[in-house]
């Protein structure tokens, strides 16, 4: 079976390996999960509507630290969706998230070869 790579891959990917790294942050500081918890916070204060994402987070961010991890770092279609709507926005540095985004850029992320991850 040969594998079939496409943008959307690539960028699921990224998305893998950018909370892959906050999941290491958390472990190592999990109090950094108020950054997530305000961020659902503002963002639901923002919107006149219910946002079903949103609903979703606040449950997982209050539930066990682990399951917290598990959406961040499984290969489900369902941690894939809610990775989407990601509330970890900040926890990660510019340079931090720089050196993810160039290892997925369309120019070194290349089917069959040795990916670069920074």
């Amino acid at each position: 079976m040969t594998l079939t790579y496409s943008d959307h891959a690539r960028l699921d990917e990224r998305s893998l390996a950018l909370h892959g790294l906050v999941a290491k942050k958390l472990a190592a500081k999990p109090l950094l999960i108020e950054i997530a918890r305000e961020n659902l916070r503002r963002w639901q204060h923002a919107n006149d509507v219910v946002v079903p994402a949103f609903v979703e987070w606040k449950a997982i961010l209050n539930g066990p630290f682990d399951l917290v991890v598990r959406i961040l770092t499984e290969r489900t279609e369902n941690a894939q969706r809610l990775r989407q709507s990601s509330p970890f926005a900040g926890l990660l540095t510019e340079s931090e998230r720089k050196a993810i985004y160039e290892s997925y850029s369309a120019r070194t992320y290349h089917p069959g070869s040795q990916r670069n991850f920074g």
